[in-house]
């Protein structure tokens, strides 16, 4: 009796979970998805207040590394088009989300609108681990930021780095600005400039500001063709005697790459296609 009394109960609550309905999934209010054909090499992503996110000239991949939080060596399975297309893309959630709530948003967007089917695979491959190379060359930041201005920055004079709004940053070529950072999104940017994934082991815990100079190596963030793209006015050149990416870490900041093995998370894209006009 007590056995089938058990049995009874576990099946009455497997019934009331099953019962339970599924939490919505995060979409945005409405979503629009057009192909641009400008053909300019300028890409903005300007996420603003009430829930708004538009996103100009980007290529669909950026926009998958976007929202799952991967990079582009860790999408596998991607057509051509994913990368050399440009969209432009304006989209509006129900109330205010920050810019740090727009994955699951996006996630679905993409689910949605290009049929993006997906699975994760883990595969051991080369990574770097940040650590302190000189305690004391790196020193946090003081304050906090205050309110963000309306707007875009203004444009940097003409040889001069943009300034980075308070808690953003600037990765252009050869150059690092950030301005009262974590750690964790200088990891982001060492990422993205190196191909590999980097693991924070510095223990740092403030917030910094960075000013990096480098040389940028065969296969780094390289200054695009023909200069700066029209209407914007010219980066500082990047010194070609400069010391590297790994000695410019070292020398300015205090902090080393060590190259390691770590299993690291791919994606692999099972099925997607373009867009359909709006």
């Amino acid at each position: 009796m007590l056995r089938a009394a058990a049995i009874a109960s576990l099946l009455l609550g497997s019934c009331h979970a099953f019962g339970q309905p599924a939490a919505p999934r995060p979409e945005f209010e409405v979503a629009s998805i057009k192909l641009n054909k400008s053909g300019d090499g300028r890409m903005m992503i300007m996420p603003d207040r009430g829930g708004r996110f538009a996103a100009t000239n980007i290529s669909l991949q950026f926009l998958v590394t976007l929202a799952y939080r991967i990079k582009d060596f860790q999408l596998s399975g991607a057509p051509a088009w994913l990368n050399s297309e440009r969209y432009d893309i304006e989209a509006k959630a129900e109330g205010d989300p920050g810019f740090d709530a727009m994955p699951p948003l996006l996630q679905t967007l993409l689910e949605d609108r290009l049929q993006f089917k997906y699975h994760r695979e883990a595969k051991e491959l080369p990574v770097y681990a940040l650590v302190v190379a000189k305690a004391g060359k790196l020193r946090a930041s003081e304050g906090e930021c205050g309110p963000r201005p309306d707007g875009p920055p203004p444009p940097p004079e003409p040889g001069k780095l943009p300034t980075p709004l308070c808690g953003g940053a600037f990765m252009g070529p050869g150059h690092i600005n950030a301005l009262k950072v974590p750690i964790t999104q200088v990891v982001d940017m060492l990422s993205r400039l190196t191909n590999r994934i980097v693991v924070d082991k510095t223990s740092l815990t403030g917030k910094y500001d960075i000013n990096l100079q480098y040389t940028p190596e065969q296969g780094q963030f390289q200054a695009p063709p023909g200069g700066a793209p029209p209407g914007m006015p010219p980066l500082p050149p990047v010194d070609p005697n400069g010391p590297s990416l790994f000695t410019a870490l070292q020398e300015q900041l205090g902090l080393k790459l060590e190259s390691q093995k770590g299993p690291v998370e791919m994606i692999v894209i099972d099925h997607i296609e373009r867009p359909s006009e709006n």
